[in-house]
């Protein structure tokens, strides 16, 4: 006999099935809150649901969402997994953490309560000389490694508690402060994307890790497929948030948002102070429109100038600003081609409201060329996408951890 979690799980099958469509190469959704895979031989704790072999219903325990499989058979093409997440089906979210969920093909159940989330400001930072800079770092956790390279403006405690709460169940988190950022040093070397990805590759030697998953965000991403592509013995798993590989094929940001960056950057430089105005337009966008649609107090508080940009100086924000433009330029190459060359296990996720910082459709194009790329898009967010959405984060990323591998060394 059925438990009531099978027997829910078809009767709600029964129901999304007569939504879908399948066509040759994706699985056209005609519903916004159906979530849907494609994949060539995924199968995860998955139940075989209905007569068509085909056809997979997977959901976490909670039944939180649910998951349409189709398998593309008899294909050698990348392996795309498009998931469109309606973020909760039942009730509207707030950013807060939930407890006793389990993640399809994650070992074993989280438990820990909300007093167990790690305060990483608490965690006495670490450094180690590397080339002309000393460099600033924390780590927590057992387990195999994962590096976490932060965005622009961002230093080391930035990060999500939950999400280095989930990572060092079973990882060695190692986060830390990028050159001028934070507690580690400029240097004298040029501020470039490929000088922040020697300096990560420095840090892995300093600690003597051979080899670890890599998870960028924003700008970070850019220097995690760097590292990828100069040091590909490094990575084992890659994870790209909020990114783009840039060049030719990549999606600009709008004009007027760029101008706006440029600006600040200006007014830090020339110590004039930006206007509240100016502010909330940055946190927007980092927002995006469904965000503030569903949350509209997320604009009511907004931070001074100072608070925003408290751990880089003035020379680093611009610094910063001029590698990340080099890098979204049209008038190279990208790095997609020689990311997918190398053709590590990737993640790709991205908000569908980031329309400013880091345009999303760079995130399809991303996933359609590195092969085997997983691609997760989560609605109502934007730019800000893993502190907007953690508890989905944390599950997406404990399920590409724990199910794909890698080539042995």
């Amino acid at each position: 006999m059925e438990n009531d979690s099978i027997a829910q799980l078809r009767s709600w099958y029964s129901y999304w099935y007569e939504q879908l469509e399948f066509s040759s190469d994706r699985c056209t959704i005609t519903s916004s809150k159906t979530l849907c895979i494609i994949s060539e031989g995924f199968i995860v704790d998955i139940l075989i649901l209905g007569s068509k072999p085909n056809l997979y219903l997977a959901s976490t325990s909670k039944l939180e969402y649910l998951h349409c499989v189709r398998k593309t058979r008899g294909s050698t093409s990348s392996i795309l997994i498009s998931i469109f997440l309606l973020v909760v089906i039942f009730t509207l979210p707030t950013i807060t953490t939930t407890t006793g969920n389990r993640v399809y093909g994650q070992a074993n159940p989280m438990n820990l309560a909300i007093a167990d989330l790690p305060n990483i400001q608490n965690i006495p930072a670490k450094k180690v000389h590397v080339g002309d800079i000393d460099i600033a770092y924390k780590m927590l956790g057992r387990g195999d490694p994962i590096l976490l390279i932060s965005g622009a403006s961002s230093d080391m405690n930035a990060w999500e508690s939950s999400t280095l709460r989930d990572l060092s169940l079973n990882h060695t988190v190692i986060v830390f402060d990028n050159r001028g950022v934070g507690n580690t040093t400029t240097g004298s070397k040029p501020y470039t994307i490929e000088q922040l990805a020697n300096d990560t590759d420095g840090l892995l030697d300093a600690l003597k890790i051979r080899k670890a998953d890599v998870l960028g965000y924003s700008l970070g991403s850019f220097i995690a497929q760097q590292l990828t592509i100069t040091y590909p013995e490094k990575v084992n798993r890659l994870v790209l948030v909020a990114s783009s590989c840039g060049g030719e094929d990549s999606v600009p940001k709008p004009p007027q948002f760029a101008h706006l960056q440029s600006e600040i950057v200006d007014k830090a430089l020339n110590n004039v102070s930006l206007s509240q105005e100016e502010i909330k337009s940055l946190i927007s966008a980092s927002l995006g429109s469904g965000w503030i649609r569903l949350h509209p107090e997320s604009l009511e508080d907004i931070p001074e100038a100072q608070d925003v940009f408290a751990s880089v100086s003035p020379n680093t924000i611009m610094k910063q600003n001029n590698v990340g433009m080099h890098w979204e330029a049209t008038n190279w190459n990208g790095a997609c081609d020689e990311l997918a060359r190398i053709a590590k296990p990737t993640l790709v996720i991205t908000g569908t409201d980031d329309n400013a910082y880091i345009p999303h459709e760079n995130s399809l194009i991303i996933a359609g060329k590195i092969p085997g790329a997983w691609l997760i898009q989560i609605e109502n967010a934007g730019h800000a996408v893993m502190s907007q959405y953690p508890d989905e984060i944390n599950k997406i990323l404990q399920t590409f951890l724990s199910m794909t591998t890698t080539q042995p060394e």
